[in-house]
């Protein structure tokens, strides 16, 4: 499949899934909660969605509900891009850590 539609649909999914998330969590006080990437199997089939979660510390109490409302969260995403997409991918929900990781090494150079 052409690499363009991929990154497209992408980049269409991380937009809508990050305004979706940020609407259902905005009772939460304290959390933010971002869409950082989605990959894209070539089919369109399934897409790995990566969440940063500030505070860190409430990641560990957040992605197993986040990962529990997977189905919700593709079938709203399904209302949002229905007439723009044929078949809603599957959602898998990973943590993104990366600023965790820059914030230990940051930390650790400042010794």
């Amino acid at each position: 499949m052409d690499n363009r539609r991929i990154n497209k649909v992408s980049r269409l999914i991380q937009k809508e899934l990050g305004e979706l998330i940020r609407k259902q969590t905005a009772s939460v006080s304290g959390v933010i909660i971002s869409v950082t990437q989605v990959v894209i199997s070539p089919d369109l089939a399934v897409a790995k969605v990566y969440l940063s979660v500030f505070p860190s510390a409430k990641s560990s109490t957040l992605m197993p509900i986040i990962q529990g409302n997977a189905a919700q969260l593709r079938y709203d995403l399904g209302v949002e891009l229905g007439k723009q997409l044929r078949v809603i991918p599957e959602l898998i929900f990973y943590l993104d850590d990366t600023l965790d990781y820059l914030d230990n090494i940051d930390r650790l150079l400042k010794k």
